[in-house]
């Protein structure tokens, strides 16, 4: 058992998937996959992931699921329900009242798992978006028990030209909060910051760079072509992870369809998949 666990820790830790994972900044869904995860200054019904101060320019409820699976091993999938509202009624375009957020997730098996409920909150006036975030994370260990630990985050965007150019940031677990008193150990604490560009009305390139405070930076890309109104096609990578990503996005109705899949040249394949609904709504 122990020699199961060292492994698997040490899995982990080359892999950077401890940061990924429920103590990590959050799961962002497919489409953030598939552009290498360059994604915190969008504002699909994924924001409550990616940055939260995305939640505020949200007009429609929106409901999904998401699945992962790192390099193909069972004890490696993530497992997410998210769900997002306005609140109010619609005003110029954005909720009143600004729009509430929650997220569930779970990682690992029976040996090693994590599991966090976020709770988001997201408003947007004039140029500007800002967010809240608390997370309830645990850590569980077979043998050795369960930590659990509150961290709060706080995210912004801005849009620095109209329709064409967006700023994005986010910083994950500003309280710096502790798993365990020995070895002080601590949830990542985590800033992200980027851009998010569409020179073109089918073409989005986004670029972001993330650092832990105890990793190095991570610098990463991706670019959306939206082939049809249907359909999405995309690519991206990361520089500290060394993985290339790619993936497409299927829209019918209010169904959105992704799937992303990411090579790392040492570990192999990973693939990511989500589904959401979102609920129009009408101003008065």
């Amino acid at each position: 058992m122990l020699k199961r666990y060292t492994l698997f820790v040490g899995l982990l830790a080359f892999s950077g998937i401890a940061r990924a994972q429920g103590n990590g900044p959050g799961i962002r869904g497919a489409r953030a996959a598939a552009l290498g995860n360059a994604s915190v200054a969008l504002t699909d019904g994924w924001a409550m992931g990616n940055n939260v101060a995305g939640l505020g320019q949200l007009t429609e409820a929106s409901v999904g699921v998401y699945a992962e699976n790192r390099y193909l091993i069972r004890a490696l999938s993530t497992a997410v329900l998210t769900a997002a509202t306005p609140l109010g009624d619609l005003r110029e375009g954005r909720a009143r009242n600004g729009v509430v957020g929650v997220e569930v997730q779970r990682f690992g098996d029976k040996l090693y798992s994590e599991q966090r409920v976020g709770f988001g909150y997201g408003y947007h006036s004039g140029l500007f978006s800002l967010g809240a975030r608390l997370d309830v994370l645990q850590v569980s260990i077979e043998g050795l028990g369960s930590r659990r630990a509150l961290a709060a985050s706080i995210g912004g965007q801005a849009e620095i030209v109209p329709k064409r150019l967006y700023f994005g940031a986010y910083l994950y677990n500003l309280n710096q909060a502790r798993l365990a008193k020995y070895d002080d150990e601590r949830v990542p604490t985590v800033l992200k910051a980027g851009l998010s560009y569409q020179p073109a009305e089918k073409v989005l390139l986004n670029v972001e760079t993330e650092k832990d405070v105890d990793q190095p930076a991570d610098f990463k890309a991706g670019l959306e072509y939206q082939a049809v109104a249907a359909l999405a096609v995309r690519a991206g990578f990361s520089s500290l992870s060394q993985q290339t990503t790619g993936g497409v996005g299927l829209r019918a109705g209010n169904y959105r369809l992704d799937y992303a899949a990411a090579w790392q040249a040492r570990l192999g394949l990973s693939q990511h998949l989500s589904l959401s609904l979102q609920w129009p709504r009408t101003a008065p």
